[in-house]
């Protein structure tokens, strides 16, 4: 699997409708609109490199609104959840 992080600019008035149209798009798990220096920021979890380039240049960035984007091809996913059981192991007998 392989997971990236999409960056978007987005033209103000289209912010609700290309957030509508990114989230339909299979391989597109979460959609976020944001504060910041950029407008919109997509999660991709896709098949393999191939399958992301499709997502990314065939469907993603056709989609009218978007101005500009920057991918970020994640090596690793570290989520809290993969932390706390980690760190729960033998905690029951700590007490």
């Amino acid at each position: 699997m392989t997971n990236a992080i999409v960056l978007l600019h987005v033209q103000p008035d289209a912010i609700n409708v290309v957030a509508q149209k990114l989230v339909e798009i299979r391989g597109i798990s979460e959609v976020h609109s944001v504060g910041g220096r950029f407008d919109l920021v997509a999660i991709i979890r896709a098949r393999d490199n191939d399958d992301l380039a499709t997502i990314v240049t065939e469907k993603m960035l056709k989609i009218l609104g978007i101005t500009s984007s920057e991918t970020l091809i994640s090596y690793r996913v570290i989520s809290s959840y993969d932390m706390e059981s980690t760190f729960s192991l033998g905690a029951e007998g700590a007490k």
